[in-house]
């Protein structure tokens, strides 16, 4: 038996392949392969060299940061472990985690790279 992706639509995981189509019996959604692929693209979050960021992963910032109401600014090369990623954030904070000194922060992904 084969995977076929959850229904976008409703969640459903009884969804069928139909010729190029992929069928939701139950909403009677159907989503072409190629728009599968290019929405599992975009939910994915890279870092400043393209390499694909996780839950959980280290990451190092590669440029300094200036922080609001600090005195101080997060310093190129500050290592950041367990990083938790937010796909849709609205202001393109995509990463919160923790630095040691300023406590829990929002970061771009455009700002670090993988350890």
């Amino acid at each position: 038996m084969e995977n076929y992706p959850n229904c976008p639509k409703c969640n459903s995981e009884y969804t069928y392949e139909d010729g190029s189509l992929y069928v939701c019996p139950e909403c009677s959604y159907e989503w072409s392969k190629e728009s599968q692929a290019a929405a599992e693209e975009e939910n994915v979050i890279r870092d400043v060299n393209g390499n694909i960021l996780n839950d959980g992963d280290a990451v190092t910032v590669v440029k300094d940061l200036k922080v609001k109401g600090a005195s101080s600014s997060i310093k190129i090369g500050t290592k950041v472990k367990s990083i938790r990623l937010v796909p849709d954030a609205a202001d393109g904070h995509d990463i919160e985690c923790k630095i040691d000194g300023f406590g829990a922060m929002k970061l771009k992904s455009s700002v670090v790279k993988k350890a």
